[in-house]
């Protein structure tokens, strides 16, 4: 089966190493190259009109979540579930003096230019890091809180940032 496949892609001589169970359509996208797999959450509602042994066995499944709306059944599992599947990271702002505004999160992720501080000056606004001095880091990703920190730190989920900006004096 390998052979025809890559004969129909006119390759003739290769020495192919397969080290794990593939189909032939995840090696078919191989040769292709221009395939890309995502991260899949499959979610099952209307979990309350089937039986517990259906739940259960749909449940055990890998990257599958029941829920019911109707019952509001499992739902605060859901959403723990899509923030851990597309890895998003809550930033947090704070003002100088003030409490952070625990309300209106900044979300970062990896696929959407990092989790550095430099890409929360981007997204606050495209000036930011040209005025950049440093910040002040408070939660998970820091060794101690606060943290003074430059635009390659990483952040983490739920961490606190106060911005502070070059003065206009020279």
């Amino acid at each position: 089966m390998v052979r025809n496949i890559l004969q129909e892609y006119k390759i003739f001589n290769a020495d192919i190493l397969i080290k794990e169970d593939i189909t032939v359509d995840e090696f078919i996208d191989l040769i292709e190259g221009n395939r890309k797999y995502i991260k899949c959450l499959y979610v099952y509602s209307k979990i309350d009109n089937i039986s517990i042994e259906d739940v259960d066995e749909i449940a055990r499944r890998p990257n599958s979540v029941v829920i019911s709306c109707h019952m509001n059944l499992n739902m605060d599992y859901l959403l723990a579930q899509m923030w851990e599947k597309l890895a998003l990271v809550r930033v947090y702002t704070k003002k100088r003096g003030c409490y952070p505004d625990f309300n209106d999160p900044i979300i970062l992720t990896q696929g959407r230019g990092g989790t550095t501080v430099e890409n929360v000056c981007r997204l606050i606004h495209r000036d930011l890091t040209k005025e950049f001095k440093f910040a002040f880091v408070w939660g998970k990703s820091c060794k101690f809180s606060p943290q003074r920190v430059g635009l390659s730190h990483v952040l983490e989920d739920e961490d606190v940032i106060q911005i502070l900006k070059k003065t206009g004096k020279k």
